[in-house]
């Protein structure tokens, strides 16, 4: 068992390839945060029952999700700092395209949310916060469980070479995977799973209430899916991209 990073270059921001996976990265974050948020604020402006709200949230969340991962194959579809950085530590993505797409989903986030608030008149954007009596561990742990769910399911429709060709259902399961988490967890830690869907309406908003949360249980659950599913269950025939600097 090893992490399996491959560095890369900081060139490979220079190669057509990274900069149109960039380009197409970008426009499916930004559409998934956009539709994510404007649910909540839908939610939000015409109230109403909460279980009924936190129905249309999920859904409204898993569909925009499968859509955008669909679209998005030519960057992988990831939308989702957490789903990047599972990537990186089975030696899917390098190091140093990881840190481009992170950059790009959490601009595409930002500047989606700052899109809703102009639109709305400057309705309030909702933000991802614990749910009344959760604690901060609760929370973290609640975000590692869901994301590591997310991420692991990710691998295990669309990443692992024995499913990847098996009829493209991963972007539908997937959605399916935020949709049911979000209803199972959106009540006690509002079931971010995704650092950039969390900053974009803290940021324009300015409320960071416990946001530190949407970071560390997101990252910590998707890197742990990435090393498991990848030392355990990815059949050898795999060849992770190589460590060095030459990619």
């Amino acid at each position: 068992m090893a992490l399996k990073i491959a560095l890369g270059s900081t060139q490979e921001i220079t190669k057509p390839d990274c900069i149109q996976a960039l380009v197409v990265e970008f426009i499916a974050t930004f559409l998934f945060v956009f539709t994510g948020v404007a649910s909540a604020m839908v939610v939000d402006k015409l109230g109403g029952d909460a279980l009924v709200g936190l129905f249309v949230i999920a859904v409204a969340h898993g569909l925009v999700v499968a859509v955008m991962i669909s679209a998005a194959h030519i960057s992988g579809g990831h939308l989702n700092p957490a789903v990047t950085l599972g990537l990186l530590v089975g030696g899917h993505i390098t190091f140093y395209r990881s840190i481009f797409y992170w950059i790009d989903q959490f601009v595409a986030a930002s500047l989606a949310s700052y899109l809703l608030y102009y639109l709305t008149g400057g309705q309030r954007i909702p933000v991802h916060t614990l749910g009344s009596g959760v604690g901060y561990g609760e929370g973290v742990i609640w975000e590692i469980v869901l994301t590591f769910s997310l991420i692991f399911t990710v691998y295990g429709t669309m990443v692992d070479p024995k499913k990847r060709s098996e009829g493209g259902t991963g972007p539908i399961v997937v959605g399916f995977v935020v949709g049911a988490n979000i209803l199972a967890g959106g009540a006690f830690s509002a079931a971010s799973m995704n650092p950039a869907r969390s900053f974009g309406p803290a940021l324009v908003s300015g409320n960071w209430t416990d946001h530190w949360v949407y970071w560390v249980g997101p990252l910590i659950g998707g890197a742990l899916a990435g090393f498991i599913y990848e030392n355990f269950f990815i059949h050898r025939s795999h060849v992770p991209l190589p460590l060095d600097e030459e990619n």
